[in-house]
């Protein structure tokens, strides 16, 4: 079975005019794609990250949940929690998860949006039953950077719901997506 973790993205991401920015950490996110990453074996979630403020942010939720009284007053929410990390860059991700593998990660990406040439889910779920190492990011904001797309070693179609509105929060696009691949 490979080894698989998500990235959450805080910058590059776009904002609605399409400019690079970085995002605002949310409570929620870090939360319940850290339950998700657990519940389908994920074996990391990074907080991908650059901004110094927002960086304390995380390391005071994370610390609450993996060493304070979070931990003692609800165990299988810190147990989740366990899995999460802060990070200033993908490239800082990157290297993490090489260091603990022996090996570069392949990168997987998603997005809301049509674009270029994607990968079907079944088709990466049977990559996931090899004993490689992938890293699956998710964009915050509007997406993922055009940069960071490009670079990627794949690309999953955008998650299609039952009519034209498709603006999923990335917490239940993450959920979605470990699904597809990781469930049974």
């Amino acid at each position: 079975m490979a080894k698989v973790y998500a990235g959450l993205v805080h910058h590059p991401v776009y904002n609605r005019k399409g400019e690079i920015i970085t995002t605002a950490v949310t409570n929620l996110d870090i939360h319940d794609i850290a339950r998700s990453a657990q519940t389908y074996g994920l074996d990391g979630y990074y907080l991908i990250q650059p901004d110094k403020e927002q960086q304390e942010l995380c390391r005071d939720i994370l610390s609450f949940w993996q060493d304070g009284y979070g931990k003692k007053y609800n165990p299988d929410r810190a147990k989740a929690l366990e899995l999460v990390q802060s990070v200033d860059s993908i490239a800082e991700c990157i290297d993490d998860i090489s260091k603990k593998n022996g090996e570069k990660p392949q990168i997987v990406v998603t997005s809301a949006k049509d674009g270029a040439e994607k990968i079907p889910y079944q088709e990466m779920r049977q990559k996931l039953a090899t004993d490689e190492t992938y890293l699956i990011l998710f964009g915050t904001g509007w997406g993922l950077s055009e940069e960071v797309m490009a670079n990627a070693d794949y690309r999953l179609p955008p998650i299609q719901g039952a009519g034209e509105y498709n603006h999923l929060s990335v917490r239940s696009a993450a959920a979605i997506v470990f699904d597809r691949l990781l469930g049974k």
